[in-house]
């Protein structure tokens, strides 16, 4: 990573207002429970008092985000008064009047601005060319594009209907301030975000790591290892006042109130079973998809009575409390163990080799993927917490370039089944088409001199999506199977993308290994 450019930036003016322009275009279209979700939130936090508001639960959206998050929703109620008082009523349940629906739309719109100044800074701290003068030879655009114009938030926040973009941006803007040599203000950033959204907590050890060997100790030794004599008990005080402060604002309150259980058993519902009810792609999703195919098979072979066997697995398939039937059964505990075992080779390294705030970079990478590949009931959504910050290191590395392009296109194709309703089918096929367009002819521009950023095989895999698409959308529904198997499009899906999630995954791990030894600079 370079210093800051000097060029104009008017281009990324052009980018953010055409990209706010389209969210503006999106405000009447379809939007999930996630909704009510968060009205439900605004009512909660504006009307009941804050002794309230973790036992709340005349909905069944009931506040499960930590503390900051819910007093942003309480901040935002204050405005959206002004809209509709009858949104902030608890009991006005799936309430979605034309003006409530107005101002939650724009609540996404208008934070996004935290978002887009934290892409401008990322884009400061990029390469400023690529011996090219036209724009796809400046990393900083490519960038820019990448990013703003990310096909998965912009369905997941401006049509499915989130605050991820918000999220994003304070993320973003801690990684953009360790690269510039601000640590305070990027541990104090990061504090703030578990804050918000504690699933973040999936990234804590590249924080943590990076922050405790690459800043409080100020130097390595001659030969490039850990100097212990090095260590400054200032710096690590000093963060921990930052980390601690941050969380004694937030959970203090309902710590003096005697809380705390309360909110920590909103905040990690560990009964809510291993997958979501549509399985995102990652490890479990090929778990049980092997576990179904061999009781199956079980079965055609008299292996198994099948009114033996868990109904769920054999029937409904995409259920919250899965129970595998030939397979052992998966418990939090060993979802735990996978995922630290999955993330120990980027630690480790981040400890032994630091390549300074790239090196971080990479570890939180692959700590996110990582954790979405073998975390305790995730969510699709949460590949974009692998998307974004892969896509920094895309505009950097050839290597790099093509994992985020196989990663990006199976991520952000996973969300389809997000939006299923009909007048959004176009949007979502036009949208995903503009922003791969774009990456892949952008990425492919910036590297122009450095040959073939994805092979044939891999390729021909991603192309496989097309097929996939058409029978999931215009084939499947027509056949006899719909009205007893209608979740085979989303099995298909969902094990489809995990294939490319997965063999992204191993790839950045490999890209780990071969990245060469670093030089002895700390400065960053």
């Amino acid at each position: 990573m370079a210093a800051p450019m000097s060029e104009s930036w008017s281009w990324f003016l052009a980018l953010a207002f055409g990209v706010s322009l389209l969210k503006f275009l999106l405000i009447n279209t379809y939007h999930s429970t996630d909704f009510e979700v968060h009205r439900n939130w605004l009512a909660v936090t504006h009307s009941l008092p804050v002794s309230q508001w973790y036992f709340e639960e005349t909905s069944e959206w009931t506040l499960d985000y930590p503390p900051l998050f819910a007093w942003f929703e309480y901040g935002l109620s204050h405005i959206a008064k002004y809209f509709d008082k009858d949104m902030l009523v608890v009991q006005h349940l799936n309430y979605a009047s034309p003006a409530t629906i107005l101002f939650q739309r724009l609540s996404v719109i208008f934070a996004d601005v935290v978002f887009i100044y934290a892409v401008k800074e990322c884009c400061r701290c990029v390469k400023g060319s690529r011996g090219s003068r036209d724009l796809f030879g400046k990393p900083s655009f490519v960038l820019a594009g990448l990013l703003l114009w990310n096909f998965g938030l912009l369905i997941v926040d401006h049509i499915h209907f989130q605050y991820n973009g918000f999220l994003f941006g304070v993320l973003l803007l801690s990684v953009a301030r360790h690269f510039q040599g601000r640590h305070f203000e990027g541990a104090l950033l990061f504090a703030l975000l578990l804050n918000l959204k504690h699933i973040y907590l999936y990234i804590a050890p590249a924080y943590g790591i990076y922050l405790l060997r690459s800043y409080c100790f100020t130097k390595d030794s001659p030969d490039g290892s850990l100097n212990w004599r090095s260590f400054s008990l200032f710096r690590l005080a000093a963060l921990g006042v930052i980390v601690c402060s941050v969380f004694a604002l937030s959970f203090g309150p309902f710590i003096l109130l005697g809380q705390l259980p309360q909110v920590l058993s909103r905040l990690f519902p560990f009964k809510r079973g291993l997958c979501h009810a549509y399985w995102a792609p990652n490890f479990w999703a090929l778990y049980n998809m092997a576990d179904k195919a061999l009781s199956i098979l079980g079965v055609k072979l008299k292996l198994f009575d099948v009114n033996r066997l868990p109904k769920a697995s054999m029937t409904g398939g995409l259920v919250q409390e899965f129970q595998h039937s030939v397979l052992p059964s998966i418990s939090p505990l060993a979802t735990l163990i996978c995922t630290l075992i999955s993330i120990l080779p980027a630690i480790v390294r981040l400890w032994f080799r630091p390549s300074g705030a790239r090196g971080f970079l990479q570890c939180v990478t692959i700590c996110a993927l990582g954790s979405f590949m073998f975390g305790w009931h995730v969510h699709e959504k949460a590949v974009l917490l692998a998307i974004l910050p892969l896509s920094l290191m895309a505009v950097e590395r050839k290597e790099d370039a093509g994992i985020f392009l196989i990663l990006a296109t199976t991520g952000h194709f996973s969300l389809f089944p997000l939006l299923f309703t009909a007048p959004e089918l176009p949007i979502k096929i036009l949208l995903m088409l503009l922003f791969s367009l774009f990456s892949f002819t952008s990425l492919k521009a910036l590297f122009r001199h450095e040959g073939r950023l994805i092979s044939i095989p891999e390729a021909v895999y991603l192309i496989g999506l097309i097929p996939l698409e058409v029978f999931c959308e215009f084939v499947y529904p027509w056949t006899t199977w719909q009205q007893s198997f209608p979740f085979i499009p989303l099995l298909a899906t969902s094990v489809y993308c995990a294939l490319g999630v997965s063999y992204s995954f191993i790839k950045l791990n490999l890209s780990l290994l071969r990245t060469e030894k670093p030089g002895k600079d700390k400065s960053q």
